[in-house]
């Protein structure tokens, strides 16, 4: 239930005067560029100026860190539309459908149709977040390690989608992910596929591996061409598209409605997050369209689906920031350090005793989702002019900001000896037909899944009668069941009636 006492209280909060409102411009300008630059997280940003929030008060410090937030999950598609290189993991599969329209002359409408998306899929989630903090908190609860497999089992199955007619490829691109995923300790400290190598024991960093099997890749793919966009008329940039773009997203409410869903439910569950709910959001999207075939090769909607889950995702990880007091991810990993900084605990009884001040930090993030189309819109015709660097500019200029952003998220050379390596296995996996993607997904997922898998074990003591003792593990099998046999039977049942008819 909403309490309007508190609701009125946590807009006096707010507008009582103009003092938090001073940090939030700044904030979304920072999480748009560390969003935008590859091998900066947006966590990153939400680190390094963490210590200046303790010289603001709360709500303050609340508004500084969540605009920064706002800024980099919207960042993060700009470099996947332009350069194929997600900014972030959340924008993974921004990439699948954005570059290819930028390599067709359309990067203005990709980057309207991603702005759009973002500040419509942020929206969501705040709504959501208003309406349904304590329902949300309680399903979050609910969700054990039984289920959080399945969640990851879930999208795993789905991978092969991502390759079209060529099932077996795209399983074994997501199988040799999962296996690279595992390499370095267990979760009960077994060394696996170190090769007696110490920089593998704590595993394969995944984020320079990604920007090197995605963005390397790419570039020795492009070195013989002029620029990301050969038609000279195609690079200019126009305003007017990105408009253009922002009006083509609002074609698909049903895509961004669903993205919102699964981004809100998703981004809730500690530890998954965006990473996973941009790229469910797509392959649903994609399943359930009519030209299933059009995706990849430069299809809005995979733009609108994946921004959509992305942003809205940040409403589910608050949800169980504010009401639970767990972080959903680094971001609000980063967010409970200023709640521990101000002494202040997040969970059921912040919500009782300060419901105000909840109330007044989700009001704050709907006017932030605001700002960020007008700061947005003024950031995007500037970061568009990239395609009108020749790529023999371009290229070891963007090779030299993956190797140092990847040094600095490794602190040693592994970062950027792991660009490299995996810039060539991706360049192999591309020549012969092989899913990237679907590589990059299983490097993401594989841990989790594991970790989900052994916690379950332990919990049930190996009795698989634990799983029939689990309706939410049931429920989600059933829609895992539903979601990939439903389409092969009613097209065979369609077959057969048609038959039948004829």
């Amino acid at each position: 239930m909403i309490d309007f006492g508190a609701v009125q209280q946590g807009l006096d909060l707010l507008f009582s005067n103009f003092g938090p409102w001073l940090v939030v411009i700044p904030g979304i300008v920072l999480g748009l560029i560390f969003g935008a630059t590859p091998g900066l997280q947006i966590s990153m940003a939400m680190a390094i100026f963490l210590p200046m929030t303790m010289y603001m008060d709360f709500i303050q410090a609340m508004l500084f860190l969540t605009a920064i937030f706002t800024g980099g999950s919207f960042g993060a598609g700009i470099p996947a539309i332009l350069m194929n290189i997600p900014g972030t993991s959340s924008a993974i599969a921004t990439a699948f459908d954005g570059y290819p329209m930028a390599r067709k002359g359309q990067h203005n409408q990709a980057l309207g149709v991603a702005l759009a998306a973002s500040v419509v899929g942020a929206l969501m989630g705040y709504l959501v977040l208003f309406f349904m903090i304590q329902p949300l908190s309680y399903l979050v609860l609910r969700l054990g390690p039984s289920e959080m497999f399945v969640v990851i089992l879930w999208g795993m199955t789905l991978i092969a989608s991502l390759k079209g007619e060529q099932v077996l490829k795209g399983l074994v691109a997501g199988f040799v992910g999962l296996l690279v995923g595992t390499i370095g300790f267990s979760e009960i400290g077994l060394a696996r596929g170190t090769m007696g190598q110490t920089y593998l024991l704590d595993g394969i960093p995944v984020i320079p591996a990604m920007m090197g099997m995605f963005a390397a890749s790419e570039l020795f793919k492009l070195a013989n061409k002029g620029f990301i966009v050969e038609s000279a008329d195609s690079r200019k940039v126009k305003v007017s598209e990105i408009f253009e773009g922002c009006k083509m997203a609002m074609r698909y409410p049903v895509v961004m409605l669903r993205g919102g869903l699964i981004g809100v439910l998703v981004g809730a569950v500690p530890g998954v997050g965006s990473s996973v709910s941009n790229l469910l959001s797509y392959i649903e999207t994609k399943r359930r369209d009519k030209d299933p075939d059009s995706f990849g090769k430069g299809n809005p909607k995979g733009v609108v689906a994946s921004e959509a889950a992305n942003s809205s995702s940040e409403g589910g990880s608050m949800a169980t920031l504010l009401a639970l007091g767990i972080p959903g991810g680094g971001a609000t990993a980063v967010m409970l350090a200023a709640f521990a900084m101000h002494n202040i605990t997040g969970g059921p009884q912040f919500i009782r005793q300060q419901t105000d001040v909840v109330y007044a930090i989700i009001f704050a993030n709907f006017a932030q989702v605001f700002l960020l189309v007008i700061v947005g819109l003024l950031f995007i015709p500037l970061l568009a002019n990239i395609v009108k660097v020749p790529m023999r500019y371009l290229i070891p200029s963007v090779l030299v900001l993956a190797v140092m952003g990847s040094f600095g998220l490794t602190g040693n050379m592994t970062g950027p000896a792991t660009v490299l390596v995996f810039a060539v296995i991706g360049w192999i996996f591309r020549h012969y037909g092989y899913s990237v993607p679907a590589a990059v997904i299983g490097m993401l997922l594989g841990s989790l899944a594991e970790k989900s898998l052994l916690h379950s074990y332990q919990i049930s003591g190996g009795e698989i009668s634990y799983v029939f003792e689990r309706p939410v593990t049931l429920g989600i099998l059933a829609l895992l069941l539903f979601s990939l046999f439903s389409q092969p039977l009613m097209a065979r049942f369609s077959t057969w009636r048609a038959a039948k008819q004829a």
